[in-house]
């Protein structure tokens, strides 16, 4: 059984870094947002999500109002975080956030999109980025990548982690769909194979985005969790889409800077 968070490979056991790929385990909603929802933008109710993000923080030591989300709109727009903090709902639009502060948690919410969370020990600077296939081919990592470096990080000092998302073998798309990735570069075919259903492809996310990472010098892993396939553990968009269900829950993945 997965339990309530999963660590990375390349982030663990990094000086004054702490990261979570926190898992729908832990938490106190019910039902369609069984349990650790940490979405406002689902129709869940505030207060079930409020104690499950306070939960959350409370894994790094912290408040609920120390961790920050995205509204996120499936862009590269970065926010570099320093000593403001804001509530959500309501909160800015963008798809990533860096921080060279600690005492705050960079968060980012996620339902088969990629999380990414990224970290410089040595600079203490740390990032996440959510990215969705429009993300992730529009370039929200890399976007966080020269935020960071601005806050001092080098990418050759850089560790990333790629954490659940969907998965090649449950991520079908139609026949347009390789288009742009094959206008961008002709070898993002391989990152693609025939679905079952004809015209059809299966297309594998965290691939893509550890070909990019590693095009940018940044040394990555992704955790191989496939969020439709683990219904027990993770939430997904596509699933409930598959069984005619609006609404879903959002995961949380983080990563903090220690004081």
């Amino acid at each position: 059984m997965i339990q309530a968070t999963i660590q990375a490979k390349t982030l663990a056991d990094l000086d004054g870094v702490q990261h979570r790929f926190f898992t729908r385990r832990g938490g106190v909603s019910a039902g369609l947002y069984s349990s650790l929802n940490c979405g406002y933008g689902s129709g869940d109710g505030l207060d079930n999500v409020r104690e499950n993000r306070r939960r959350a923080a409370a894994a790094f030591d912290l408040a609920e109002a120390d961790l920050l989300t995205l509204h996120q709109i499936h862009s590269s727009e970065v926010l570099t975080v320093g000593a403001e903090r804001w509530r959500s709902p309501g909160a800015p639009k963008a798809d990533a956030l860096v921080t060279d502060r600690p005492g705050v948690v960079l968060g980012v919410l996620a339902a088969d999109c990629a999380p990414v969370l990224l970290a410089d020990p040595a600079a203490r600077v740390v990032g996440a980025a959510h990215a969705g296939w429009k993300g992730a081919l529009g370039g929200v990592v890399e976007a966080a990548i020269s935020a960071m470096e601005r806050l001092g990080a080098r990418r050759e000092r850089l560790r990333a982690a790629i954490g659940p998302c969907i998965g090649r073998d449950s991520y079908e798309v139609g026949p347009e769909f390789p288009v742009p990735f094959l206008a961008q570069d002709e070898a993002n075919g391989a990152f693609f194979r025939p679905a079952p259903r004809a015209g059809h492809f299966l297309f594998d996310l965290a691939g893509y985005l550890a070909k990019r990472l590693a095009r940018a010098g940044v040394a990555a892993s992704a955790t191989g969790h496939d969020t439709l396939a683990g219904a027990d553990d993770f939430f997904s968009y596509r699933r409930n889409t598959l069984k005619g269900v609006r609404d879903y829950g959002r995961g949380l993945s983080a990563i903090a800077l220690e004081g």
